[in-house]
């Protein structure tokens, strides 16, 4: 593991003792995600352990493929099989678990904060940012307290988990408000994360509800709110109609150009003066660079992103290099060669191949040879609309619908999948599912699994003394008829 410099203060490097001139430059990369991760792997495989030493840097130890995010919350694939482990898929890179809290490139050092312990810095001579991005919130009354997000594997199992949990409930539930409440589903977000999601766990209820006798098809309710007047602005409108039709004949109810005005308590109230009682809220509306940017030296555009040039080299407002640091993916702002004046897109499909040319560009440097530009032309885009059934647009002008998008969308995503391992997995998991059907049970103590245990566990409560009869009053005669003289006549 490398060696860490820990301050004097706990925020800020010693300058006196400044460290000693490594024989191997280290490059710190801070991220594990798509970026990083074929960062690390693309350098290591072009440098060999005595030409550069490479960190990343986590706070989870695995990298998350956002694009089966959903399949994973549908039970198409085990949750297990949508992550990379570093320590699987790194050989060779050394791995630091935990959060990046500052960042002082003038100094070359990191701050980074453990899930235990106090914070540490490190140093470094080429610095990789590739923090990704966050959920963008709004402040929004009851949004933080009700809605869950869909940004990680953690909240699609758990929206997974939810959902089944609600029907389970509903299903021995006779109240018809209290059904009603239990079974309205919202979505807000109309772009691919949020249709994605709303459709494969639409797809999965309604497979669910098939073994509940007491609930009928018509009873499931799922709302999509979008503040945009069409969804799916990633591909053309004809295709983005075409789901939105979909949608629609499988009875979700769907409100554009609309906002979500307030949640409190579950009481969903939209701009649009609709007003409803929901128990699952998800939140799918975008997302903004890693905020623990701000706590740098590094330039930021306006979004708060790294400002890079095409070679992914972070640059300042006057177009001129940052030495020794680079940028890419949903945390950076790189220019898309492509489309003049435009950035590339925050997706996976740029993140892969700008952490793929980012890992080259960096062994060039490190030989000392010319950095090259990225530019990578958009191949299409797909999106799965739940079991047997998508949209695709492929490369501008091929629109695909139905069972062949859905096919294409599985094809491109299991193939980008890091690892071989993870691969098979995943196609072994469909194969079960087609076979065996996808299970359907909901597991919701995982979130809290020692509830049980802890109720348990609960001391009795101490029971209060009878009172004693004094032997030195007379006895009480219960009147005839009383209640007290019926219960000694018994």
């Amino acid at each position: 593991m490398p060696t860490t410099t820990v301050p004097t203060q706990g925020d800020a490097v010693p300058t006196a003792a400044a460290p000693k001139p490594r024989k191997v430059p280290r490059v710190v990369i801070l991220g594990g995600g798509t970026v990083g991760l074929y960062t690390a792997r693309r350098l290591r495989k072009r440098l060999g352990k005595r030409e550069a030493a490479i960190v990343v840097v986590d706070p989870r130890p695995y990298m998350t493929y956002a694009p089966f995010l959903p399949e994973a919350a549908a039970g198409s694939i085990d949750a297990r099989n949508v992550v990379a482990p570093h320590r699987r898929a790194l050989k060779g890179v050394d791995v630091l678990q935990g959060k990046v809290s500052h960042i002082n490139h003038a100094e070359r050092t990191v701050e980074i904060t453990p899930e235990e312990g106090d914070a540490y810095w490190i140093t470094y001579d080429h610095l990789v940012v590739g923090l990704g991005s966050v959920a963008r919130t709004l402040p929004i009354p009851g949004l933080a307290e009700e809605a869950i997000g869909f940004k990680n594997v953690e909240e699609a199992i758990a929206v997974r988990n939810h959902v089944l949990n609600r029907i389970d409930v509903a299903s021995s539930t006779w109240d018809p408000e209290l059904r009603k409440r239990m079974l309205t589903f919202v979505f807000v977000g109309g772009g691919f994360a949020g249709i994605e999601a709303l459709a494969e766990v639409e797809d999965m209820a309604r497979v669910a509800v098939k073994y509940y006798k007491a609930i009928e098809q018509d009873e499931l309710r799922f709302v999509l709110v979008e503040g945009s007047p069409r969804i799916l602005p990633e591909v053309s409108e004809e295709l983005g109609g075409y789901t939105l039709e979909q949608l629609r004949k499988r009875a979700i109810e769907i409100h554009l150009s609309t906002f979500l005005s307030s949640c409190v308590g579950g009481h969903v109230v939209l701009s649009n003066k609709v007003e409803f009682d929901a128990e699952t809220i998800v939140w799918t509306a975008g997302v903004k660079a890693n905020p623990v940017l701000k706590n740098s030296d590094l330039p930021l555009d306006q979004m708060g992103r790294v400002t890079c040039n095409a070679a992914l080299q972070v640059v300042d407002a006057d177009g001129n290099v940052v030495p020794d640091a680079y940028a890419a993916g949903d945390c950076a702002a790189v220019p898309d060669l492509y489309n003049p004046g435009k950035f590339c897109p925050p997706n996976a499909q740029h993140a892969l191949r700008e952490g793929n040319h980012l890992g080259d560009n960096l062994a060039r440097v490190l030989r000392s040879a010319e950095v090259t530009e990225y530019k990578h032309k958009n191949i299409g885009a797909v999106a799965s609309l739940g079991m047997y059934k998508g949209v695709a647009q492929m490369f501008g002008k091929i629109k695909v619908r139905g069972f062949p998008a859905w096919v294409l969308h599985r094809t491109y995503h299991v193939f980008a999948m890091p690892t071989v391992n993870r691969k098979l997995r995943i196609m072994a998991g469909w194969t079960g599912s087609v076979l065996l059907r996808r299970e359907v049970v909901a597991l919701g103590s995982l979130h809290d699994p020692r509830a049980e245990f802890r109720a348990a566990s609960v001391a009795p409560k101490p029971r209060s003394a009878e009172p004693v009869a004094d032997p030195t009053l007379p006895a009480i005669k219960a009147e005839e008829g009383s209640p007290a003289a019926k219960a000694d006549a018994r």
